[in-house]
Order: structure tokens, then C-alpha cells, then sequence
């Protein structure tokens, strides 16, 4: 059965879609209806942040994301600026603060808070939550709107937001149908679509994994063959029973995973004393004399990371810096500021905090974000060649990008 043409459907009811619902309600527009096939309705939001949910940070630029080019993402976060995302959240009751981070979180430490208060926004700007709703296919329609074949039947709809997100956390609801929607709507996907903020597997063997829950803060570098830099991020580095997690490494697990498709002798590299370089760490471990180099390296490395640097480089815990030879010397040194990470993957979508890749930005008009190729069509969140770091980025991204969706949607629909 086929209902009457309603005028705008969102397909994905999380972060994105829920925000483009609202916008798209509180701009006027009646007849907005939101499908999620999810189990659980906000799942990403529920799980974000630990279950606290980071919805921003204080301060977002385009240099913390990846993929589109900095220009075109610039454009469409300043559409909704961190301030419009807070002055938000404080219209629905929900109060941020912010962490020494810069994180800020809902004052409830709860992230159902944040999606409870989304719902019932939408909810105030009569929007329709179908859920659970898996949609299957989205058709156009001969009279230009569309057609959307879902779990309860088939809707046709004027204008069509995709919101399904990308492939991380498929359980989430998120499991990549929305990117092949859009592929069969007429859209490309970049080259490469990969897990992003996600941990990394190291070498079987390798004696990082032996530190399984020891936490450090540590710089990892990802450079070419000839050793040139092409990214760096400094943050907490968690070892692991199969490798690397923590901030530093999610944040660089979309740079090493894509550089290394491209060139495979790429190589992912540690400091795990960032404030020192080769020259300053050998003269540091040289003024210790008459000291232990276990006793130097607990100036900066917990113990068990002390002794396990020692034993990697072949010295014994109570070895001087003058009984050193120079070669080991320069092992130990290496250990500690350029560690030769091995790395075999990562955990997969599954483990995965979002996506790298997807539709171009240059396949929709950034003002709009409304599809270049097949118009009606508009596309936000995380469908979309965008990907942030660490800290709320990616909450910010869903904000201004449904926004911006939702307001030009209603705003074409009312027009005509």
C-alpha cells in the first residue's frame, strides 16, 4: 500500500537525521517524517562518550576533520556554530559543560538525556517517527519526488534526506545501505570507504601487547618511506591484548589505514616522550650518570612501560648510561621517541566510532547540501566525505549538516 505524498521523509533517525527533522519542522514544514530500522532508536548517541555522549567541543575548526577539503567543510559548520549548538541544547533543557578537553558534555552525564530531549523536539515540530522502520530502497518517482519502499510499506515523499550514517557500528543501525542508496540514486562513493577512530592491531607477538591496560600519553606518526611526516596527533595511548586504542590511536587510524592502501611501505611510529626528539633523548638519557636507566626512564614512562622499553632494547634494568654502548644506546633511544609500530588492521566497522569516505562534498551544494545529481535529494551526517577526531567533532558535523539540510528543505518545499 502507498500512502499520500508526504512532503519531506528522513531516512535514518540518529544524531543527523533527527537534527534535519527538527530543523525542517520548526522552519514550517508539515508532513516530516523520520524512518529508522534501528533496534534501538539513537543507539550511536546512547553508546557516544561512554555513555555520556560528547555532543561538541569548544571549539571546532575544519583542521579537525579529514576527508572534503577544509574550505568545503568550512562552509557548512559555519552554518551552525558550537554557540548555536549550545544556545540548542539549552532551548531543550539540556545544559553542557565542559572538561578540561574541551569536551562538553550534558551536565547529566547521561546520554539518554540528549536523546530525549532530541525526540521531543521533534516531537514539538510534528515530526513523525517511524521506528522501527528499515527502509530498503529509495526510487524516483515520474512527477520528480520520490518513492521509498520500507519494512511497513512504500511512501512517496516530494523531497528525501539520506541520514542512515555510514558503515561503523552496523549493529547501530549504520551498516552502509544508505551509502548504496545513494549509489543507486546516482551518487559516487570516494575511492576508499574505511573504519575511522577505530583501534589498531599490532603484531602478533610484539611487546606492546604484553602492557595490556597501561595508559600513557604518547605522539604516533604515520610517514612515508623516506620518513617525511604526513600526520601526527598527540593524546592518551592505551596498550592493548591486541594492540593500540585510546584517543591518539583512534585519531590516527584513518590516516594510517588509507596511507597504507596507497603505499604499503608507509610506516606508523611512537613517541612515548613526546616533548623529546632523538638528539634530546640521548643527551637526557646521558645525564643520568650513575643512574639505573630504569631509574631515568620512571621519570617520564610508568614502570611497566620502563621495563618493558629496557627489555625490547636488550639492557638490563640496573645498566648506567656509561655502561651503554653507543648501538644500544641508540635502540633504546629509538624505542622511546621513533617505536616502529607493526601494524597488521584494525578492529573493523564494528569497533569503528565512524567512517572515512563516502559521497563526495562535491557531489551536493554545500549551502544546501541538497544533491547536485538528482535534486530533491539531500544528504548529511556521516553519509557524507567527512570524518572528525576525537571530541565531540563528529556530533558537531550531524548538527550543522542536518541543519543546514532540513532548513533549505522546508525552506524549497514552502517556496513551491
Amino acid at each position: 500500500m502507498t500512502e499520500s505524498p508526504h512532503s519531506l521523509v528522513v531516512v535514518g533517525a540518529g544524531a543527523a537525521g533527527l537534527m534535519t527533522a527538527i530543523a525542517a519542522g520548526r522552519a514550517g514544514l508539515r508532513g516530516v517524517i523520520a524512518l529508522d530500522g534501528a533496534r534501538t532508536l539513537g543507539a550511536k548517541i546512547l553508546v557516544a562518550g561512554g555513555g555520556r555522549c560528547n555532543v561538541t567541543h569548544h571549539a571546532v575548526h575544519e583542521r579537525d576533520y579529514a576527508g572534503a577539503t577544509p574550505a568545503a567543510i568550512r562552509r557548512v559548520l559555519s552554518r551552525f556554530t558550537v554557540a548555536q549548538t549550545i544556545e540548542f541544547f539549552a532551548q531543550l533543557g539540556v545544559e553542557l559543560k565542559r572538561e578540561e578537553t574541551g569536551k562538553l558534555f550534558p551536565v547529566s552525564d547521561n546520554a539518554r538525556t540528549v536523546l530525549q530531549a532530541l525526540l521531543k523536539a521533534a516531537a514539538d515540530a510534528g515530526v513523525e517517527i517511524r521506528h522501527p522502520d528499515r527502509v530498503h530502497a529509495v526510487d524516483t518517482c515520474a512527477d520528480g519526488g520520490f518513492r521509498i519502499r520500507s519494512d511497513a510499506g512504500t511512501l512517496q515523499a516530494r523531497r528525501v534526506v539520506l541520514a542512515t550514517g555510514g558503515r561503523s557500528l552496523p549493529k547501530s543501525g549504520s551498516d552502509g545501505a544508505g551509502l548504496d542508496m545513494a549509489i543507486s540514486l546516482g551518487h559516487t562513493l570516494t575511492e576508499r570507504v574505511v573504519p575511522s577512530l577505530v583501534p589498531l592491531l599490532l603484531q602478533e607477538g610484539h611487546w606492546l601487547r604484553e602492557l595490556s591496560g597501561l595508559a600513557l600519553p604518547a605522539e604516533l606518526r604515520v610517514t612515508d618511506p623516506a620518513g617525511k611526516r604526513l600526520a601526527r596527533f598527540e593524546g592518551s595511548l592505551l596498550c592493548t591484548h591486541f594492540g593500540l586504542s585510546g584517543p591518539v590511536a583512534l585519531d590516527i587510524s584513518r590516516h594510517w589505514t588509507l596511507q597504507h592502501a596507497v603505499e604499503p611501505e608507509a610506516r606508523l611510529e611512537a613517541s612515548l616522550v613526546p616533548d623529546l626528539d632523538l638528539s634530546t633523548a640521548d643527551r637526557w638519557i646521558l645525564d643520568a650518570t650513575g643512574r639505573s636507566l630504569l631509574s631515568r626512564l620512571r621519570e617520564r614512562l610508568p614502570e611497566r612501560m620502563a621495563r618493558a622499553v629496557l627489555q625490547a632494547s636488550a639492557i638490563t634494568p640496573e645498566t648506567t648510561p656509561q655502561q651503554l654502548p653507543k648501538e644500544r644506546r641508540r635502540d633504546l633511544v629509538r624505542n622511546l621517541v621513533a617505536l616502529d609500530l607493526p601494524v597488521t588492521g584494525d578492529r573493523g566497522f564494528t569497533y569503528a566510532e565512524t567512517t572515512a569516505g563516502g559521497v563526495p562534498l562535491t557531489e551536493v551544494r554545500l549551502e544546501t547540501l541538497e544533491s547536485r545529481l538528482r535534486p530533491g535529494l539531500h544528504l548529511v551526517g556521516e553519509m557524507l566525505d567527512v570524518d572528525g577526531r576525537i571530541g565531540g567533532f563528529n556530533f558537531q558535523w550531524a548538527w550543522a549538516s542536518g541543519d543546514v539540510a532540513g532548513r533549505s528543505a522546508a525552506e524549497a518545499l514552502l517556496e513551491s
